[in-house]
């Protein structure tokens, strides 16, 4: 189990259509087995798939997909099928068709690394709001301060100095 590392796998989760996802080819990378057993293990559960747990990428979303990563993840040659992604639930269901004791262990890893990516995203919203809150107290204060200093000013009009003008004198 030494060779599924964490980093390894949080590198191959992206986000598309705003949902964070791994792709069929990482996932049977992972696992240990060809892409086309993978697909053919979830063609066979379909109903354990409903579009929110996988989908199949259009054209536009795999191009823009390969550019992130560089190069095609299959060979070349012939016509290819779009991939498959899979969201963490996609990812979890996955789990119950493919029985093996490596396909645990990296359910188990995966399954880690989406719950960090989670409280990652807490965190930052917090923060956001955090800063926020102290941006509209601060701001707040300023403005008290500049009144209190244009009405002690208004006041005291002997508090201006008397200065000479500069410039050209018409």
């Amino acid at each position: 189990m030494d060779d599924i590392r964490l980093s390894n796998i949080e590198r191959m989760i992206y986000v598309i259509r705003g949902q964070k996802v791994m792709l069929d080819s990482d996932l049977a990378e992972l696992y240990q087995v060809e892409t086309k057993q993978l697909n053919r293990q979830v063609r066979r559960n379909i109903l354990r798939f409903p579009a929110d747990f996988m989908f199949q990428l259009t054209s536009e979303e795999y191009e823009v997909l390969k550019c992130q990563f560089g190069t095609s993840k299959t060979g070349s040659g012939g016509k290819q099928k779009l991939p498959l992604v899979f969201t963490e639930n996609g990812v979890a269901m996955l789990s119950g068709i493919l029985n093996s004791e490596r396909a645990i262990l990296v359910n188990i890893a995966i399954m880690r690394i989406f719950t960090r990516l989670r409280s990652f995203l807490l965190l930052e919203q917090e923060l956001k709001t955090e800063i926020s809150n102290l941006k509209k107290g601060t701001s707040g204060m300023f403005k008290v301060v500049f009144e209190r200093l244009d009405s002690l000013e208004e006041a005291t009009p002997s508090l201006k100095p008397n200065r000479k003008k500069i410039g050209l004198k018409n």
